[in-house]
C-alpha cells in the first residue's frame, strides 16, 4: 500500500517537473503565530529559489478573517520578509516587490469562498496564456478544522485533471492510536494519500536532514560500526528553557510524550535505526524501510519511563484555564524513556528519549556512542585525538542551540574522517576552551552548513518538489502511535517528580537505565510544595530521602509496587550475571509474594533465568509437594513458567529419609553446605523477606534460641503456627547479601509497621529490626496500606 502510494505520488512530480506551468499556493491561517514566524518566509525562500526557473506562482493568504482586516495582518507578516546574507540587496529588493505582488488575502469561510478562489485561479491561468501544474493547501490551523476545509477542497477547489494537489497538515495528528486513526480516516476519505503530506519540522533541520545522506555517503567507514557490536547507546535529547506559560490548554492536553517524543524524537530514532536502502533518494524505499524500523521497536512498559513537571506548572494551568484552588495538573513537562529495537542490528542497545522544558539549556542533538573496550598505557596528555582508542568514540548530529550555537556534524577524529558534500557543509573553526560531551572541539572532525537554513523553508522545497520522504504518511503514524499509546495508558495516573526550573534542577533530573528501566538517580523523593499564591523559590524545594529505619522506602499501591519490585529484581540480576555470570536470588514465601512471582512469570521475559539460582529464605517442615510448602508455591506459580535449569534450583532438605527436620538427618548443616559451595562467600545477590505482625522474618520468630545470631548459616525454628517446626537461613546469613528486599503489603501490617519504625536493634524481640546488611544494601517496599493504614 505505501510503496505504492508513493509511486503514484513520484509519477505526479515527474510530469511536474516535465511540463513545468503554474503553480497556487494556499496558505490556511495566514495571519496566525507560525505563519508570521516561519511559513512566509519559508514561501518567499522557496520563491527565491525557483523563480526563474519554469513555473509561475501566485500566493494566496486565507483566514476566517474578514478581507480588509486580514489583508492588514497579512501585511503586517509579509513585512519580515528577508534575503539570504549571500543575495544582493537590489536583487533582493526586486524579488521582494514580485513576491509581494504575487501575495494577495481572501477570506475563506464558506463553500462559496472555496468556489470562487477556484474560479479566480482558473481565470488568472486563462488570462496569462499559461497551463497549471498543480495547488499547495498549508494547513495552518487546528486539527478541529479540518475536515470542513478538507471537504470545501476536495468538493469546489480541486485542480483539473492533469495537475497535481499537494496538501499539507501540522501536528498534532491525533491524541493517541484510536484519535489518529480516526482523522486518517476523515481525511482519506477526501484526499488520496500521494496527496497528503503530514509536517515534522524537525524533518527539516538541517542536522537532521542530513542523518541518512551522511549513512549514505559514508558506508564504507559505518558499516561495520552501525550495530549492536559496536554502538553503547544512541541519546535523541531534545532540552528547553522555555516553559509552557501561555500554552497551557495545549501543554494540559498533550504533555511533552505527544509533543516531542512521539513524533519529533521518534522520527529521528527511525533516521538512526533503519536500514539503509540501495538508493536514499528513492522516497518509496526510505518510507518503507521507516516503517519497517517503527515495527521492530519494542512495546514500551511503565518502568520504561521517567516523568517531571517543573514546579510552577500547575498555577500557570489554575491561571490560563481558570482552574481552582489547589488543583494539580498531572501532566508532565519533562521526560526520559528508554527504547528498544528487536532486530539483529540492534538488540540489547538502549536509545535513550528525553525532552522537557524549563531546563538548564536549550539544546537538541543525536548522540552514538561507541563501545571503547581499549586501555592505554601512556598517560591522557600523550593520548592524540586522530590516534588513540582511549579518547571517546562517538558521532553527534547537533540540531542547534547549546554551547555551539548551530547545526553542525562532530565525529570523533579516532573513528573516522567523514565524507559530506563540500558545497553544503564546511569545516568548523576550532574555539579554545570549547568543551562538547566531554571533549574539546579539536578533538572532532567538526561540520557546520554553508547557508543555514530554517526547517520551514527546507520542507517547502521538500513539496514543491514532491520528496515525500521527508514528511509522515499515515502508515508510519500510525505505527507511531501504537507504538505510544500503551505507555500513554499506563502513564496517565502517574504523579511526575516536581523540578524547580533551570539551574536548579540540579541533579534532580538525572537517571540511569539498567535491566529495562528507567530510574531516577537520585531516590524517590518528596518535594515540599509552596503556599498557594506564593511565587516559587529555589529555597522553597526541599528534597528529602523517602527512608524507613533509616533505608530506601518505595510505597506505592500494590499492582504499582509488585512491578517496581519484579522491575528491581531483574536490574539486579542483569547486572549480577554480567558481573559475574550467575545471579543468587533466596525467596521467601507466605502469600504476599506470589503477586511478584506471577508478575516475573508473565512480564519479564527478558530475565536471565538460565544463569539465575533460586534459594528458598524458610521452608515449613512438611514434603515439597504438600500445599503448605513454600517450595510448592514457588513451582506453581513462578518456576512452571519460567526456564530455570533444574540443577539451579534449591529447595530446602526439610524432607531426608523419610522424616521431617530431624536434627540426625543434618538437613540445616547440607543446605549451608551447598550454599557455601556454590555462592561466593555465601553472599546472595538478592534475598527478599517479608515481615509478620509479629515482626518475625523469614522463620525467625521473637525469641528464637537459634537463627538471630552466631555463626549457623541454616537453622531450624519453631513456629508460634502451623506448621511449627521450620527451616531458616539465619539474620548473619542474610545480612551477608548485597541486597536485601523487604516486601510488606496489607493493612493487617500497618500496626507492626508504625512499631517497627521506632524501635532500635532489638531482633530478640522483632527479629526484622535486626535485617542489618553488612555491606549491602537494604531497600523496603510497601504498600500504601501497610505504611499509611
Amino acid at each position: 500500500m505505501l510503496v505504492a502510494a508513493v509511486c503514484l505520488a513520484l509519477l505526479g512530480c515527474l510530469q511536474a517537473q516535465e511540463f513545468r506551468g503554474h503553480v497556487s499556493i494556499i496558505l490556511l491561517g495566514a495571519t496566525g503565530d507560525l505563519a508570521k514566524k516561519y511559513l512566509w518566509q519559508g514561501l518567499f525562500q522557496l520563491y527565491l529559489d525557483e523563480a526563474g526557473k519554469g513555473h509561475s506562482f501566485s500566493f494566496h493568504g486565507a483566514a476566517l478573517t474578514a478581507p480588509q482586516q486580514g489583508q492588514k495582518l497579512m501585511d503586517k507578516a509579509l513585512e519580515s520578509l528577508s534575503c539570504p546574507k549571500d543575495l544582493v540587496p537590489s536583487r533582493c529588493d526586486e524579488l521582494k516587490a514580485q513576491f509581494l505582488q504575487l501575495s494577495q488575502y481572501r477570506q475563506l469561510k464558506t463553500v462559496e469562498d472555496y468556489q470562487t478562489l477556484n474560479k479566480d485561479i482558473e481565470t488568472q491561468v486563462q488570462q496569462d496564456g499559461l497551463w497549471e501544474a498543480g495547488r499547495v493547501f498549508y494547513f495552518s490551523v487546528p486539527p478541529f478544522a479540518y475536515a470542513d476545509i478538507a471537504r470545501n477542497i476536495n468538493s469546489s477547489c480541486r485542480p483539473h485533471p492533469g495537475a497535481w494537489l499537494r496538501v499539507v497538515f501540522e501536528k498534532p495528528f491525533g491524541h493517541d492510536h484510536l484519535s489518529a486513526q480516526q482523522l486518517a480516516s476523515e481525511l482519506g476519505s477526501f484526499f488520496q494519500e500521494e496527496e497528503m503530506y503530514r509536517v515534522d519540522h524537525y524533518l527539516g533541520k538541517q542536522a537532521v536532514a542530513q542523518i541518512l545522506p551522511f549513512r549514505d555517503q559514508n558506508r564504507k567507514a559505518l558499516d561495520g560500526l552501525w550495530n549492536r557490536h559496536h554502538v553503547e547507546r544512541v541519546e535523541i535529547i531534545l532540552k528547553e528553557t522555555v516553559d509552557a506559560g501561555g500554552r497551557a490548554s495545549f501543554y494540559e492536553e498533550y504533555g511533552v510524550i505527544r509533543d516531542t517524543l512521539q513524533n519529533h524524537l521518534t522520527e529521528i530514532l527511525t533516521l538512526v535505526a533503519m536500514e539503509l536502502p540501495p538508493n536514499i533518494s528513492s522516497s518509496a524505499a526510505v518510507l518503507q524501510h521507516k516503517l519497517q524500523a517503527f515495527q521492530a521497536l519494542r512495546g514500551l512498559q511503565k518502568s520504561n519511563a521517567i516523568l517531571g513537571q517543573y514546579q510552577a506548572y500547575s498555577g500557570q494551568v489554575r491561571q490560563e484555564l481558570q482552574k481552582p484552588d489547589g488543583f494539580q495538573s498531572l501532566t508532565p513537562t519533562f521526560a526520559g524513556v528508554l527504547v528498544h529495537i528487536d532486530n539483529l542490528r540492534w538488540e540489547g542497545v538502549p536509545f535513550i528519549l528525553m525532552s522537557g522544558k524549563a531546563l538548564d539549556e536549550r539544546v537538541g542533538y543525536v548522540r552514538i556512542l561507541f563501545k571503547n573496550r581499549a586501555y592505554c598505557t601512556q598517560g591522557e596528555r600523550h593520548w592524540v585525538p586522530e590516534r588513540s582508542r582511549c579518547l571517546p568514540q562517538q558521532i553527534v548530529f547537533y540540531i542547534g542551540h547549546g554551547e555551539l550555537g548551530h547545526p553542525a556534524i562532530l565525529v570523533s577524529k579516532n573513528l573516522f574522517k567523514p565524507s559530506l558534500p563540500a558545497q553544503s557543509w564546511k569545516g568548523v573553526q576550532d574555539q579554545p576552551g570549547l568543551h562538547l560531551f566531554g571533549r574539546p572541539l579539536s578533538d572532532y572532525y567538526a561540520y557546520r552548513p554553508v547557508r543555514e537554513q530554517d526547517a520551514y523553508s527546507t520542507l517547502l522545497s521538500h513539496i514543491f518538489h514532491c520528496r515525500k520522504e521527508s514528511f509522515i504518511t499515515t502508515e508510519n503514524l500510525l505505527a507511531s502511535w501504537v507504538f505510544w499509546t500503551p505507555l500513554l495508558d499506563s502513564l496517565s495516573f502517574e504523579v511526575p517528580r516536581l523540578y524547580p526550573g533551570g539551574a536548579e534542577n540540579d541533579h534532580l533530573l538525572d537517571f540511569e537505565f539498567s535491566g529495562g528501566q528507567l530510574t531516577f538517580s537520585q531516590q524517590q523523593l518528596e518535594v515540599l510544595m509552596p503556599e498557594l499564591g506564593s511565587v516559587p523559590k529555589p529555597s522553597d524545594f526541599q528534597v528529602l530521602r523517602a527512608q524507613y529505619r533509616k533505608s530506601p522506602l518505595i510505597t506505592a499501591w500494590p499492582e504499582e509496587l509488585i512491578s517496581k519490585l519484579a522491575n528491581d529484581i531483574e536490574a539486579a540480576a542483569v547486572q549480577a550475571v554480567r558481573r559475574f555470570g550467575k545471579f543468587h536470588l533466596a525467596l521467601s514465601g507466605g502469600s504476599s509474594p506470589i503477586a511478584l512471582f506471577q508478575q516475573l512469570a508473565t512480564g519479564h521475559y527478558s530475565f536471565p533465568w538460565a544463569y539465575t539460582h533460586l534459594w528458598l529464605v524458610d521452608e515449613r517442615c512438611v514434603p515439597l509437594s504438600d500445599p503448605d510448602s513454600n517450595f510448592q508455591g514457588l513451582q506453581a506459580h513462578l518456576l512452571q513458567h519460567v526456564r530455570v535449569p533444574y540443577y539451579n534450583i534449591h529447595p530446602m532438605p526439610v524432607h531426608l529419609h523419610q522424616r521431617l527436620c530431624a536434627e540426625e538427618d543434618q538437613g540445616a548443616q547440607t543446605y549451608a553446605s551447598e550454599i557455601s559451595a556454590l555462592v561466593a562467600n555465601s553472599s546472595f545477590d538478592l534475598v527478599l523477606l517479608g515481615m509478620g505482625t509479629d515482626g518475625h522474618t523469614a522463620s525467625l520468630f521473637p525469641q528464637s534460641p537459634r537463627g538471630l545470631d552466631g555463626d549457623q548459616l541454616v537453622v531450624l525454628t519453631e513456629s508460634p503456627f502451623r506448621p511449627h517446626q521450620r527451616m531458616s537461613l539465619s539474620l548473619p546469613l542474610i545480612n551477608r547479601a548485597k541486597k536485601v528486599a523487604v516486601l510488606v503489603m496489607g493493612r493487617t501490617k500497618r500496626e507492626i509497621t508504625t512499631l517497627v519504625s521506632r524501635v532500635g536493634h532489638e531482633p530478640k524481640k522483632w527479629p526484622i529490626s535486626g535485617v542489618v546488611p553488612l555491606s549491602g544494601q537494604l531497600v523496603w517496599y510497601m504498600d500504601y496500606e501497610a505504611f499509611l493504614g
